[in-house]
């Protein structure tokens, strides 16, 4: 796979494996076994090795960062390692705690977190409290990192979705990355749905700034409770709606999912969540098929299986090996 063709959430959990390795090689109870696994996935891929390099860079910059008790003294890193400290977070955090004299100083510039979490979710939903006191519901199949900054504290939500306590810390703003936008707030209750490059926020409490990477991300579109903002790759702002009393969007807190008359085209990408492999539409006409019910969460793998027996449709296979949704024609009318 070539740096081209790998996908954001890939290229971030590259990098959180090599973070993973850096910490682990340097520990005294790093087993024979792990060091073997970590040959085998340097050797699964050029770009882990790479990576972990810049790991290595990383640990260095911050091993040779003088040891001072003067405040606010600013040191000038060479330029590539200076883009560093920003890309490789994971790594960055990871230096920080273990060499907490060494970085003060990327901390106090605002480029080191003192702070870091991966959290994942897999066959069940997770309740979890962050490292600043906010608390977080992972959906299945989801995951995000938490980083604390000086001047922010930052989540990127890599895959599925999360509901969001966050404490309140009007000088600590709680920043949520998701595709190409973010969600900005200092204490409140929402919702960040993410499918590929599709998001949604939904606000429940308090206030939220929405942006697009396209857009001032020192502004935004501001959310009251009960709205929502929806936003995918290339739009310049979100789209704001006003949900309602019958709004199905929280459900998966019960291990849920309500299709409420959405057309195919429409619940393939809440279905496809919860597969390993999506389920395609054959075409467009497929697509503006209607489906209803509530959904198990966990079982949904059954969901598509079941499809033909509740819809005008058939499965078959694609050239790709995905599953596809052909309409079944109606038979002609008789003249």
């Amino acid at each position: 796979m070539n740096q081209t063709s790998r996908s954001a959430d890939q290229s971030d959990a590259i990098t959180d494996a090599a973070a993973h390795w850096c910490l682990r090689l340097q520990a005294e109870d790093c087993s024979a076994a792990e060091r073997q696994a970590f040959e085998l996935w340097l050797a699964a891929d050029p770009v882990h090795a790479e990576e972990y390099q810049a790991m290595l860079d990383i640990w260095q910059t911050a091993d040779h960062l003088p040891r001072s008790n003067t405040p606010g003294k600013v040191i000038a890193l060479p330029r590539r390692r200076r883009s560093a400290w920003r890309h490789y977070a994971s790594a960055a955090a990871i230096a920080l705690l273990a060499l907490p004299t060494g970085a003060w100083i990327g901390w106090d510039q605002g480029w080191l977190p003192n702070q870091y979490q991966y959290l994942e979710s897999t066959s069940s939903i997770s309740h979890v409290l962050l490292k600043d006191g906010s608390q977080v519901e992972l959906n299945l199949g989801s995951a995000l990192r938490f980083t604390n900054y000086k001047d922010e504290r930052r989540v990127t939500l890599v895959k599925g979705e999360a509901f969001f306590k966050v404490k309140h810390d009007s000088q600590h703003p709680f920043v949520v990355h998701a595709a190409q936008g973010q969600t900005r707030v200092t204490g409140t209750q929402f919702n960040v749905w993410k499918y590929e490059d599709q998001v949604k926020v939904t606000l429940v409490e308090g206030s939220v700034l929405v942006s697009s990477d396209a857009h001032d991300t020192d502004g935004g579109y501001r959310l009251g409770p009960g709205m929502q903002a929806s936003y995918q790759s290339g739009d310049f702002e979100p789209r704001l709606s006003q949900t309602y009393s019958h709004d199905t969007s929280l459900a998966w807190r019960d291990g849920k999912l309500i299709l409420d008359n959405l057309s195919l085209a429409q619940a393939l990408p809440q279905i496809n969540r919860y597969l390993d492999k999506p389920l395609q539409l054959a075409d467009e006409s497929t697509g503006n098929i209607r489906i209803s019910g509530i959904y198990d969460t966990s079982q949904i793998k059954r969901l598509v299986g079941n499809l033909p027996k509740v819809l005008p449709v058939y499965l078959t296979r694609g050239k790709d090996g995905s599953m596809l949704l052909n309409r079944i024609s109606p038979p002609p009318a008789r003249g």
